[in-house]
């Protein structure tokens, strides 16, 4: 069973599910319902990874509220190890989701004790923990990806980073990653890419990989599938059809099962497919952590053939 830290954000998601449409400004419309849901880019891929049969645990920040404990037993549930999620002065982040009836979503995420993750705290997990991979994303100070990427790189521990929430990202401090992983989005906010297609998906990932070397930079595109780029690869790997519910998680779902495929068997191709599988199941279902498959559903899904 690989070992995974789990370096990111938890949140509590406000799901609201739209009866049409989102508004436009000025706009008001009506939702058929709202629910309290676990979230958060760092756990999701906590749980998604957890699901997939990683020993992981989860580096973090929550604030001393009911939110906070919440979500902590969550993961706990997950059989997820909570000892370096520690308690912050500031409120515990919330994530408010709207969801069409397509599936398609629109996120506001208020970060609080999120932002309190230091660098010496990674380092520190990093220097005690004998991890076989690491998981990072954005949604944490910059200064703490960046030493997961430096302290990861110096132990020879693979990291992978889900680029997301969308943003201007400086790559170089990011040199010693093993797997790079934005969406469309995300790409063309770093290299000012659109990224509609393999041809632009590749030459957003060749410019991303002359700026912090990664042994492989795949791109999420959705319904289109994953586009990936290193070791002799430059290829895009086909989604699986399915009927969207929520988006939600989707991408998280992605990188937590590319990085533990491609860790267990270093083929990046067959990873990325397995990968893009599970998302596919995710979107069949409502909210972040709760869509999230396990490895058994996963399997019992591509066995019927979808």
């Amino acid at each position: 069973m690989n070992r995974v830290l789990c370096v990111g954000s938890v949140n509590m998601d406000l799901v609201i599910s739209l009866k049409e449409k989102a508004p436009a400004g000025g706009e008001t419309v009506f939702a058929s319902e709202y629910r309290y849901v676990p979230g958060g880019k760092g756990a999701n891929q906590a749980v998604a990874a957890a699901r997939m049969g990683g020993a992981v645990t989860f580096l973090g920040r929550i604030g001393r509220d009911e939110n906070g404990k919440a979500l902590r037993n969550g993961l706990e549930r997950e059989g997820i190890d909570t000892l370096l999620l520690e308690e912050s002065d500031r409120p515990t982040g919330l994530a408010a989701i709207q969801v069409e009836p397509s599936g398609q979503n629109r996120i506001i995420v208020i970060s609080g004790a999120n932002m309190t993750l230091t660098a010496a705290a990674v380092t520190d997990a990093l220097k005690h923990g004998g991890y076989d991979c690491v998981l990072v994303g954005l949604e944490v100070p910059l200064e703490a990806v960046h030493a997961a990427c430096r302290e990861g790189a110096a132990r020879g521990i693979p990291v992978v980073l889900d680029a997301g929430p969308a943003m201007k990202l400086d790559l170089e401090p990011l040199r010693g990653l093993t797997i790079l992983s934005p969406n469309e989005s995300e790409a063309q906010a770093i290299c000012g890419i659109p990224v509609t297609d393999a041809a632009s998906a590749r030459r957003a990932a060749e410019w991303m990989a002359q700026r912090c070397s990664p042994a492989f930079v795949v791109i999420k595109m959705g319904g289109k599938g994953a586009f990936v780029f290193g070791k002799g690869l430059a290829e895009m790997i086909p989604a699986y059809p399915c009927e969207p519910v929520d988006s939600t998680a989707a991408g998280d779902c992605f990188t937590a099962v590319l990085a533990l495929e491609y860790i267990a068997s270093g083929d990046m191709r067959a990873a990325a497919s397995y990968a893009c599988a599970a998302a596919a199941l995710s979107v069949t279902r409502p909210g972040a952590q709760p869509s999230l498959p396990t490895r058994k559903e996963v399997d019992a899904w591509l066995r019927r053939g979808v």
